[in-house]
């Protein structure tokens, strides 16, 4: 496959953002605060034709009257808050870093400092302002080293099988897909930042686009020496997976796939193909009064089960922070700043527009890149040997988490070792990675 890329530059993300400015964002109030948006939200046709996005928004009216962090200083954009950051998440995943008691987001500073190779990102449609959301994240947060790369993509035919000529995808005009590209990228760099990141947009939100960009993206990862391809993205299982899945199982190796499991009760694909590391989503407790970490529990919203169409194989494998109650910081500047409030419940902070989001695609992205820089694609036949390797730990590389339930009628219950809602567990250090 022939490869070319657009890096899109900041006068062009500019132009397109103040273009954007009348479009009339989409999305729907979630219960207590949530809003979702509507590229979360699937159609009643898209089982096996079309995915949707695992993002939730977590929207507090008390940004108004918050203190901006002091320019300059690497840490959240508001202080005072218990979202997370890059740093915090370091810290209670244990990355490498020197732990802060407590962990509290407004106090650790110390990013994770590995990665290599390459992260690819797939998702659907163009966010034009990409580039500059990377940038003043990293900047934001002092995170250091590697880049961003957009790539162009082509159309997809049946079955995903890539077409024609490669062109820059049109815009979600509902806003969606591009807090989406925000939140991936922005979380995958800062957990792998010495990792290239390539943004993979497929040309919209249809399986068949969707997989040919899956198969664009694994061409990059697979010549930069090897990697992993997140998918934050799913849709419900229509019967037409197992075709779909000759995506994963004819690829080059030391190529790892990770998807988001969902953000209601049951399964999705990609999430339940044997190909790929399925992440589930925990909510991260913290002391109301002193903002340290207490507890990880099931984020009862994340998906998980036994799948439908591949006999024998229950999801999620692992998990990771998911709760929009207890989410991360995002810089998403699509958005045009009047509508920062009103659409993300977000605050402008220094002209930027940042919010705090939730759902599984939080966890794919934050896997990706521990798997990364772990190293763990050095030495791995991709997916397959990734997930004997997460099974195979004894078990004190991860978080197990044993508190919650998730699934209809929340009646799957967390216990000690894997279950149908957090998989093994959370991430601890990068050993059994």
């Amino acid at each position: 496959m022939q490869m070319r890329h657009s890096t899109a530059t900041l006068a062009i993300a500019v132009a397109l953002l103040f273009g954007c400015a009348s479009m009339a964002w989409a999305q729907a109030a979630g219960p207590g605060g949530i809003i979702i948006p509507s590229s979360s939200i699937p159609g009643p046709n898209d089982a096996g034709v079309a995915s949707h996005t695992n993002v939730e928004i977590m929207a507090d009216p008390t940004f108004a009257a918050a203190t901006p962090n002091i320019p300059g200083i690497p840490g959240p954009p508001l202080t005072g808050y218990g979202y997370q950051t890059p740093a915090a998440i370091a810290c209670i995943y244990q990355l490498g870093v020197s732990l802060v008691p407590g962990c509290n987001p407004n106090l650790a500073y110390m990013n994770p400092t590995g990665g290599s190779n390459a992260i690819a990102i797939v998702d659907a449609f163009h966010d034009p302002a990409a580039v500059a959301n990377f940038a003043t994240f990293s900047t934001q947060f002092g995170i250091t080293g590697g880049s961003l790369i957009v790539e162009q993509t082509q159309h997809g035919g049946p079955l995903g099988v890539c077409t024609g000529a490669y062109s820059t995808p049109p815009v979600d005009p509902s806003g969606g897909w591009e807090i989406e590209e925000s939140l991936d990228i922005e979380y995958a760099h800062a957990m792998a930042p010495n990792a290239t990141i390539y943004l993979v947009e497929a040309q919209s939100n249809s399986n068949n686009n969707l997989f040919c960009a899956v198969s664009y993206a694994e061409s990059l990862v697979a010549a930069a020496g090897g990697g992993e391809i997140s998918m934050s993205w799913g849709g419900g299982e229509g019967g037409s997976e197992v075709l779909y899945d000759l995506h994963f199982g004819l690829g080059p190796s030391r190529v790892v796939y990770v998807a988001s499991a969902g953000d209601s009760p049951g399964t999705e694909y990609p999430c339940t193909s044997p190909e790929v590391v399925c992440a589930g989503g925990t909510s991260v407790g913290r002391n109301p009064a002193t903002l340290n970490f207490t507890e990880e529990s099931v984020w009862q919203d994340t998906g998980g089960g036994p799948s439908s169409v591949f006999p024998g194989r229950n999801v999620p494998d692992i998990s990771g922070i998911a709760d929009p109650y207890t989410g991360v910081w995002i810089l998403d500047d699509y958005i045009p700043v009047g509508t920062c409030a009103s659409f993300l419940g977000g605050v402008v902070v220094g002209g930027h527009c940042w919010t705090i989001i939730g759902g599984t695609s939080v966890a794919s992205p934050v896997w990706a890149g521990i798997l990364n820089s772990a190293g763990s694609f050095l030495n791995a036949t991709g997916s397959h040997s990734e997930l004997t390797k997460l099974y195979g730990d004894p078990g004190s590389d991860f978080n197990d988490v044993t508190i919650g339930s998730c699934g209809p009628y929340r009646g799957y219950l967390a216990t000690v070792g894997w279950d149908f809602c957090t998989g093994r567990g959370s991430p601890r250090g990068y050993t059994g990675k």
